[in-house]
């Protein structure tokens, strides 16, 4: 069970919901403050400092987008998750860009949410700590080696290839958008299809069944998330 002495915000106007976060969140040992507003949740987060936060898009005196953003030019380093309607890629798109750890859109399960959770917080800690070799089932990647392993056997990348496995490594568990890896790997003035040419032939390299990807996988609409697993 979740230490207690992880803290989470909930900011969202809608009861039902905020009801439904609490009882589940609690359950799972978190501690939970509520902000049905931006201004609450500014007050908030300056006065107690959350270890996440969980941020609904519509909120009713300050778009979720510019709550994000003014947090952010802050430099407020506390992991973001954003609550989101399933149809809105766009806005998911924007908030990922503007700097949210992760998102999950509603309808949700609790399940899902609370695995969502603990990955952007041991993201987090990975950040401050980062290690030169990561690992994540049979996959291995020595950030300072520049080696890649599948069980144990070593795997030849193109360096674009090797690109975009180091930089969504080092986001391991979090959504990366398309731009924000055309911007890493090409400096953003590449088309997107290059991109899925590059992770497609990245995935005949590591992935066992390449059409059915367990390490690297696609976010429709949004971009693509390299799996962590404890």
């Amino acid at each position: 069970m979740t230490s207690p002495t992880v803290k989470i915000l909930i900011v969202d106007d809608e009861p039902p919901i905020r009801r439904l976060l609490r009882v589940g969140l609690a359950s799972e040992g978190f501690a939970i403050d509520e902000a049905t507003n931006a201004r609450d949740a500014i007050e908030h987060v300056a006065a107690e400092r959350p270890d996440l936060i969980l941020l609904d898009l519509g909120l009713p005196d300050m778009p979720g987008h510019d709550l994000l953003g003014r947090w952010r030019a802050e430099l407020l380093e506390v992991p973001i998750i954003v609550l989101s309607s399933r149809t809105d890629e766009a806005g998911i798109v924007r908030a990922l860009d503007l700097g949210a750890d992760d998102y999950v859109t509603k309808p949700f399960g609790m399940k899902e949410l609370v695995a969502r959770i603990r990955v952007a917080l041991r993201h987090r800690l990975q950040q401050q700590g980062e290690k030169p070799v990561f690992q994540t089932g049979d996959l291995s990647v020595d950030l300072v080696k520049r080696i890649v392993k599948v069980g144990g056997r070593e795997i030849k990348l193109s360096p674009k290839e090797y690109d975009i496995l180091r930089v969504l490594v080092q986001h391991a568990g979090k959504v990366l958008t398309h731009q924000h890896l055309l911007n890493q790997v090409w400096g953003g003035s590449t088309d997107v299809q290059y991109l899925r040419v590059y992770v497609r032939q990245l995935r005949q390299k590591i992935e066992r069944q390449p059409d059915q990807p367990e390490y690297i996988t696609t976010e429709t609409g949004v971009g693509y998330r390299l799996r962590d697993v404890e």
